[in-house]
């Protein structure tokens, strides 16, 4: 599991952005996608908003996602399990970096075929406590006609980042503009920021 976290961390301190393309193994991925479609399937997943508190908006021309929060109070074995690993990746960010880390938030997006989500950042203008941002994906044999990338704006180098199956990928949430592009088929992921 160190290998992994090294990976996300040493690729972020080099590059801004962190990827680590198998920090999450096929099976806990399976287990989660399967998760995210009996939710599906029970209704239990929301529209996705922009915004907090007073100022959540919902506008399907800027983010048309559906989402879930995961929670260990779910008792849900591989929720808890993926939880778990972002508890480990966040005692060794701390202890490499300082970082200062303190808790996180994560919840399931599903995007189905026509789906996307504008350019943005991940911060709230009234609200700094987001440190960092992190997707990890859940879509078995991605092909590049499936579209949906994850589109990173850096100046001079804009980076495209295919959603597959276990990768994860990490960057700062108050300096990465980004976007996920249209999607054409059904797209799965588990999106979350770690706080301070």
């Amino acid at each position: 599991m160190e290998m992994a976290f090294e990976t996300l961390l040493s690729s972020y301190l080099e590059q801004k952005v962190g990827i680590s393309e198998d920090f999450i193994s096929v099976a806990l991925s399976q287990h989660l996608q399967n998760n995210l479609l009996q939710l599906l399937e029970e209704g239990l997943l929301i529209a996705a908003g922009t915004g907090n508190d007073g100022k959540l908006s919902h506008d399907k021309k800027v983010r048309s996602d559906t989402i879930y929060w995961l929670d260990k109070k779910h008792n849900n074995i591989h929720e808890t399990a993926f939880l778990k690993q972002m508890e480990g990746f966040i005692e060794y960010l701390n202890s490499e970096c300082y970082a200062g880390i303190t808790s996180y938030e994560f919840h399931y997006s599903l995007y189905e075929a026509g789906s996307f989500y504008v350019k943005h950042l991940d911060q709230f203008q009234d609200n700094s406590s987001r440190a960092f941002s992190m997707i990890s994906y859940l879509n078995a044999n991605w092909k590049e006609a499936d579209g949906g990338e994850l589109l990173l704006h850096q100046i001079g180098n804009n980076q495209k980042v295919a959603p597959t199956q276990g990768k994860t990928v990490f960057f700062k949430s108050d300096e990465l503009i980004h976007e996920v592009l249209v999607t054409n088929t059904r797209r799965m992921s588990i999106a979350g920021w770690l706080k301070r």
